[in-house]
């Protein structure tokens, strides 16, 4: 086909536009600071500039984001004066290092949004991070309740609800079991193994031309490793819902909806929204650019772009949210506690009741008597312990 155009430059000179037939790439000597874009109709414009790579959007974004790295760095620093809990305050000190993770490298990304897709290689460090948040959020929760042999001895052999809402329909008639329990951690942390396998993958494929955020071509690396994450992702979070749903009585004492909530919104909801940014770059609801700032960018540059940028500003909202999720007051409080108190309330429950046994002494069927005590509690020790020798 050959090739025509008609070019139209505006009054003020800053713009032109290019109808185009096949698009004409300039070489490197006529396209130095060249940002051109590509509308839906497919005509070719060249501008100055996109708003991504603007002073403003680069301020925009900082302003966020460094307050975000203020608000966090301070809740860090708080619970470091305060850490009266170490089992428990070491996973939220890493489960916090998300806020300055997620939005320093968002940041860095739009900054060199143009210079050789560089924000792929800084989103990979993004994803790897995540894993690690999923497997401290998950290990958090079991220490909260005192791991998984307190768990199961609280929940073992109840019968699993019907819900539409948590997706237990098809468990209706079950009850809570080891295997539950063992599924939910492994389903979860599975995603924390295909995480950083599908990075490495992605700065692969980058390297050798075949990976492209939003270009679906079967011949490309970016649907095969979208396919993989949205399986990923869907059965971790899942196993999340079905743990939170099995232990959310359990867990009430530490307000976990807000956790819950925070942590899953940050790294599984912003993992759909830069697929639903790339479909729509895709679809040419979002221009897609050719060059920017003359650095020849591929498919799916500007929607990256456009995530990280979104990214850089829910960080700010999301360092408030993690703020009030994991307030260091609790442990504030317990700085000048005995170091006894510093057991989870599971585990408290646990010694306590042992302590309340004492050894069958004049016991009949050799029965183990307790003294002074209520005689449920003593029924339920015998049960848990009768239950975990089978």
């Amino acid at each position: 086909m050959n090739s025509s155009f008609e070019a139209v430059t505006p009054s003020d000179g800053n713009n032109s536009v290019v109808h185009l037939d096949a698009p004409i790439i300039p070489d490197s000597s006529s396209r130095s600071n060249m940002t051109i874009i590509q509308t839906p109709n497919g005509t070719l414009m060249e501008q100055d500039h996109i708003f991504l790579n603007t002073v403003a959007a680069q301020a925009l974004s900082g302003l966020f984001v460094w307050t975000a790295l203020l608000i966090t760095c301070h809740q860090i620093y708080t619970h470091l004066r305060s850490y009266t809990v170490p089992n428990e305050q070491r996973y939220i000190i890493r489960i916090l290092f998300i806020v300055p993770v997620y939005a320093f490298d968002s940041w860095l990304s739009l900054l060199f949004i143009g210079n050789d897709q560089y924000y792929v290689y800084f989103d990979s460090v993004r994803d790897c991070y995540e894993a690690f948040v999923i497997y401290n959020f998950l290990s958090l929760s079991f220490e909260y309740l005192g791991g998984e042999s307190a768990i199961m001895s609280e929940i073992r052999g109840k019968p699993i609800q019907s819900s539409i809402l948590y997706g237990t329909c098809c468990l209706s008639g079950m009850s809570y079991s080891i295997g539950f329990l063992r599924f939910c951690k492994q389903a979860t942390l599975q995603f924390c193994v295909v995480k950083p396998i599908m990075a490495v993958i992605t700065i692969v494929l980058q390297a050798f031309g075949k990976y492209h955020d939003g270009d679906f071509n079967v011949n490309g690396g970016y649907l095969y490793i979208t396919i993989i994450y949205n399986f990923s992702v869907s059965l971790s979070l899942y196993a999340l819902f079905l743990f939170f749903f099995a232990t959310s009585d359990l867990l009430r004492p530490y307000e976990p909806v807000l956790k819950f909530l925070t942590i899953k919104s940050v790294i599984f909801l912003s993992f759909w929204q830069g697929m639903v940014l790339a479909i729509l770059e895709r679809c040419n609801v979002i221009p897609n650019a050719l060059f920017i700032d003359g650095y020849e960018v591929g498919a799916g540059t500007v929607a990256a772009g456009w995530q990280n940028f979104i990214i850089c500003i829910e960080m700010f909202f999301a360092a408030i949210a993690l703020r009030y999720a994991f307030t260091c007051t609790v442990y504030q409080e317990k700085k000048n506690d005995v170091p006894e108190h510093n057991i989870p309330p599971c585990r408290q429950y646990t010694q306590q009741s042992m302590q309340e046994v004492v050894p069958p002494s004049s016991s009949t069927n050799g029965k183990v008597t307790v003294g002074n005590k209520n005689p449920r509690k003593s029924d339920k020790i015998m049960l848990i312990t009768s239950d975990d020798e089978f």
